[in-house]
């Protein structure tokens, strides 16, 4: 590119011999070329810098500001005596300066240069793209496994409870959507999706006589029960004495002390606490108000819905209007009022999880889409 037009035709004689290997185009400007630039895609580009309205900093500047045409390698025109351009140039991105008057040797070498350069930044380029996708598969992977070793690990208390079916995946689901409507980060909103269905996990420890008695539970027996929550928090939280020595063998000491995971901390977060009421009348902690953990809070609602509107041995199923009108009448005691006044908002979304993840299509293995 140059304004010059006798520049121009002398350019192209030097670059004659090339043709056969090099597509060359000439622009007398900035914005020919710009216009070009944006139908084609160049390995190279030279430019004069002193040229009438817009100059060769602009199209420094101008292909900086673009992801398409940020690594385009530039080599600028410049005089001799015009130091304080060729700094200003390669400040703005230039990969190359070249002196007028050209010499055509120069002008070769020069080229060969910077497509070469334009080459290897293809290249590693082509291998980056290849790197992420592979990484984006083996993260999708392994979120994979992730989700399915903890809907295992929570379907592992299930089976020892009465709450079957799709009772996990519909707390999940209304743990996101009231994560959701509450305006939590996507951080929180797929941790909490994630580690919700480990709630129960602590009723693996209660004794089958506890766990599994058709009546009402006496005081002690009561006292036993809810024992899974600290029991639950235990199994997510405390250290694998036994594993540690393969740990260790396995990970490097430094790696190992930062193992406990974002969902693991949740989830024994919503584990220990999610039977814990607003009014502080809950249990294990008897906690009140903004110190019982916002999960929990959420998780809690979650499970009392799903409860409600599933068939239970001591009780039938109710339905959206008697459940949403019984957890009304325990709101301001049981309930973050927050949280509820959310789920207010969302009910049909609530009713919708439970119709989609039925237990009737769970027990005829009808898998949701």
């Amino acid at each position: 590119m140059d304004d010059e037009a006798n520049f121009l035709a002398g350019i192209k004689r030097m670059l004659h011999g090339r043709s056969d290997q090099w597509e060359l185009h000439y622009a007398t400007g900035v914005e020919d070329a710009l216009n070009q630039v944006s139908q084609t895609d160049f390995d190279a580009l030279i430019s004069d810098v002193n040229m009438p309205e817009r100059d060769g900093f602009d199209l420094l500047e101008t292909l900086q500001s673009s992801e398409k045409t940020k690594d385009i390698p530039v080599v600028i025109l410049t005089g001799n005596s015009e130091v304080n351009l060729k700094s200003r140039a390669l400040e703005l991105g230039a990969a190359d300066l070249l002196n007028k008057p050209v010499q055509r040797e120069e002008l070769l070498a020069r080229l060969q240069n910077v497509l070469r350069l334009k080459t290897f930044q293809d290249a590693l380029k082509d291998h980056n793209d290849i790197l992420e996708q592979k990484v984006k598969e083996r993260t999708q992977q392994l979120e994979e496994l992730q989700l399915d070793i903890i809907l295992r690990l929570g379907k592992a208390a299930e089976y020892r409870d009465v709450e079957t079916g799709f009772h996990l995946i519909r707390v999940a689901c209304y743990s996101r959507a009231l994560a959701q409507e509450l305006g939590m980060d996507l951080e929180f909103i797929e941790t909490i999706f994630l580690s919700s269905p480990l709630h129960d996990i602590g009723k693996i420890g209660i004794p089958d006589m506890v766990l599994l008695k058709p009546g009402r539970l006496t005081n002690a027996e009561r006292g036993i029960m809810q024992q899974h929550c600290q029991i639950g928090a235990d199994i997510l939280l405390q250290e694998p004495e036994g594993l540690k020595p393969f740990l260790r063998w396995h990970r490097n000491q430094d790696i190992y002390q930062n193992m406990k995971n974002p969902i693991l901390n949740m989830a024994a977060q919503i584990t220990l606490c999610h039977h814990e009421k607003w009014d502080g009348s809950g249990y294990p902690q008897g906690l009140q108000g903004e110190n019982i953990p916002m999960p929990a809070r959420i998780l809690s609602l979650a499970d009392v819905y799903d409860a409600l509107r599933s068939v239970r041995p001591y009780k039938t199923a109710f339905t959206e209007e008697e459940t949403v009108s019984v957890m009304k009448q325990d709101a301001d005691t049981h309930f973050d009022p927050t949280v509820f006044s959310a789920f207010e908002r969302i009910a049909e979304i609530f009713s919708n999880i439970h119709e989609q993840f039925s237990d009737e299509k769970a027990e005829n293995e009808v898998i949701p889409v």
